[in-house]
């Protein structure tokens, strides 16, 4: 009977092994922008009734730029990592330009005296957003390149920081000191991933360091910002207004918060509860616990990215392995950004949370980050495969 069965299974047709999708990675991305939509709806429908005599009115937008920023990933996923990689440059100096035409008067569209958009009908395109993503797949098709240059000569990584700081510039003047500091950062940590020289980037990471300082000190509202973030409560309801609002939130969320709907500070006493500010509502509704699983959604989010570039490495893929790991540390350091201010370790920035916060193009951005390393998980997968027999047979023939 044994000998029957062996040898009806070894008759049976062999099932050809083919890569899938890394779904721990999808599912925590779709959960992030599931819960953000429940959360902005619970923070903005008192402001939207106020405002617009409707308490969904945010609550829809954000559903309609969800299903934007999903159809936006789909088209992502489906472009091959190499039309990235050839076009990279071109989509660097696209947004650069995009960059100068927001400055433009007449063209850009300035709230809060703000000015980041350009009306497109219905929709206001945010260039910051997309150059965040631009500058990692310019920076790592850059890195490919010049590899041997960036490790051995100075120039090899001030070259791309040319670039790189006139979009920082640009972003600054808008003004938008989050966004370029989240950017710079993600661009320096893929530098060094690179294989920069240990000094020349102490030089360049002092000088970047410098010159943010330089921009807060001679900036009023920045020096504000950084002073009423050292002690909020000293002018609670004038610079500390924010902060000590959020603070109030998660100081009544304690452990495992009110309940969903039940906050009160998102009911006109803290600002921005919807974009910006929305941790502090999570905070306060689902406390210290739903906190804690945030962060940790986040850390496995960024990590996830990483290790895929860990990986592609390892098959020689090395500009997917560059983007995958630009991408993790730049979700990563945003998360952080928008986390630390709202609980108080960061000055007050005009950064959204990741995936969550309301506003289309970061929805956009992010779910088309997140397609890319998706996209470049199953090139792996698939090399990893390939790899497989052909080690095997190394191996039976040694």
């Amino acid at each position: 009977m044994t000998a029957a069965v062996r040898s009806k299974r070894a008759g049976q047709p062999r099932r050809e092994r083919t890569a899938t999708l890394d779904y721990p990675l999808l599912c925590c991305a779709l959960a992030l922008l599931a819960f953000g939509l429940v959360m902005v709806t619970s923070a903005s429908m008192s402001i939207a009734e106020r405002c617009c005599g409707d308490p969904f009115f945010y609550a829809l937008r954000h559903a309609l730029a969800l299903g934007l920023a999903l159809g936006a990933g789909a088209v992502a996923y489906s472009v091959p990592t190499e039309w990235w990689k050839r076009y990279g440059t071109w989509l660097l100096l696209l947004g650069l330009l995009a960059l100068v035409l927001v400055l433009v008067p007449g063209i850009g569209r300035t709230v809060n005296g703000a000015t980041r958009w350009i009306p497109l009908g219905p929709l206001n395109l945010q260039p910051s957003e997309f150059l965040k993503l631009f500058a990692v797949l310019y920076v790592a098709g850059y890195l490919v390149r010049h590899a041997d240059r960036i490790a051995n000569q100075i120039s090899g990584f001030m070259r791309p920081m040319l670039l790189i700081g006139i979009a920082a510039a640009l972003i600054l003047m808008q003004p938008d000191f989050g966004t370029a500091a989240v950017m710079l950062a993600t661009v320096m940590g893929m530098l060094y991933l690179g294989g920069v020289s240990l000094m020349p980037f102490i030089l360049l990471l002092g000088v970047v360091a410098v010159g943010l300082v330089t921009l807060i000190i001679v900036s009023p509202y920045r020096l504000e910002r950084v002073i009423s973030f050292v002690d909020p409560w000293k002018d609670p309801f004038n610079s500390g207004y924010q902060l000590s609002q959020a603070l109030i939130a998660f100081g009544r969320g304690e452990w495992v918060g009110v309940g969903l709907g039940n906050g009160i500070q998102k009911q006109f006493f803290l600002p921005e509860a919807h974009t910006d500010f929305l941790a502090s509502v999570i905070g306060e509704e689902f406390g210290l616990v739903g906190m804690l699983v945030l962060i940790a959604a986040f850390g496995f989010l960024s990590w996830r990215a990483i290790s895929i570039g860990v990986r592609a490495e390892a098959v020689k893929r090395p500009f997917e392995s560059f983007v995958a790991q630009g991408i993790g540390l730049w979700l990563g350091l945003q998360a952080f950004v928008n986390l630390g201010v709202n609980v108080g370790i960061l000055p007050t920035k005009g950064l959204t949370l990741p995936f969550m916060s309301y506003g289309s193009n970061s929805l956009i951005v992010g779910c088309m980050a997140i397609a890319i390393v998706l996209r470049i998980d199953l090139l792996v997968r698939q090399l990893e495969l390939e790899a497989g027999p052909k080690r095997r047979l190394k191996w039976a023939r040694a």
